[in-house]
């Protein structure tokens, strides 16, 4: 059967074409441009060392780094899957918590002004003075380093969903009121559209400092949650430094991969409910 609209047709083809080239392009680039600069900042690391003939116990060459990573790559898993386990409990509980809080918060000017200040204190107190003080009222464990991550990521939260919830325009509120909007029907139809892109930023910030608090908890509770912050506790001990360099590789590629699983879910999620990005674009529609 022919189609009934040959014309039509065609400009829906040709818009899409030039739609998803430019995309197709700009991944490529993304992707392409982190790699060329990885690749020289790793040969500029080789000629450094061998022309200053730098001592491994100084700064490994990149050939033993990458030695070392292939020896401890199954012990680097290990240890990677429970540090992220407990950064991803953090990161779900911190969303969770967070958000509720959010809502309390943006609700009256008087509950942010008595509480707002504690929220701001989690955060200015470094995680390095948090941590012992944590582990030591509530033991050695998985729980502990949990608690650690929580306080650390669920700060990134609170503000930008409270921000969300907040930054309102002002003809859409007044429009709501005028159509007398319940209480209900305005969270539900402007403040969480509007805080939702905030929310999605804030668990992007959560989701790297929650890896850096699993990481710091677990450096000081040692093996009895042999992640990868006790991994880095033992090498530095052993003054095994290729392996010390191939740990925090590991840990790195793990926050950059939570990083980015968190970046493309969300995108995809506003994309499909809200028809925009994370950068503020309108998804385009085809005409």
């Amino acid at each position: 059967m022919s189609d009934p609209n040959p014309h039509k047709s065609h400009r829906k083809n040709q818009f899409r074409s030039q739609t998803v080239q430019p995309r197709v392009f700009g991944l490529l680039l993304a992707t392409t441009l982190p790699l060329i600069v990885l690749g020289a900042a790793v040969g500029l690391w080789h000629v450094f060392v061998t022309a200053f003939e730098i001592r491994t116990f100084i700064l490994p060459p990149p050939a033993d780094v990458g030695a070392a990573l292939a020896a401890l790559r199954q012990e680097l898993v290990l240890a990677s899957a429970r540090t992220a386990t407990a950064a991803f409990t953090a990161l779900a509980v911190s969303t969770l918590f967070g958000t509720v809080v959010s809502f309390v918060f943006a609700q009256t000017s008087l509950v942010r002004l008595a509480f707002y200040p504690y929220a701001i204190l989690l955060q200015t107190v470094p995680i390095i003075a948090i941590a012992p003080l944590v582990i030591l009222t509530f033991g050695r464990g998985f729980h502990s380093v949990t608690l650690v991550a929580i306080v650390i990521s669920v700060f990134p939260i609170i503000t930008n969903t409270t921000t969300g919830l907040l930054q309102i325009d002002a003809g859409l509120h007044e429009l709501f009121r005028l159509h007398d909007a319940t209480w209900w029907q305005m969270l539900r139809k402007l403040r969480l559209p509007s805080a939702f892109p905030w929310l999605i930023s804030g668990i992007r910030i959560a989701s790297g400092t929650a890896i850096v608090g699993a990481i710091v908890g677990e450096f000081f509770v040692g093996s009895s949650q042999p992640g990868l912050g006790a991994l880095i506790q033992r090498k530095h001990a052993s003054l095994d430094l290729p392996a010390l360099y191939a740990t925090v590789i590991a840990s790195t590629t793990l926050g950059i991969t939570t990083f980015v699983m968190v970046t493309v879910a969300g995108d995809f999620v506003l994309q499909r409910w809200f028809g925009r990005h994370l950068d503020g674009r309108t998804v385009a529609a085809a005409r």
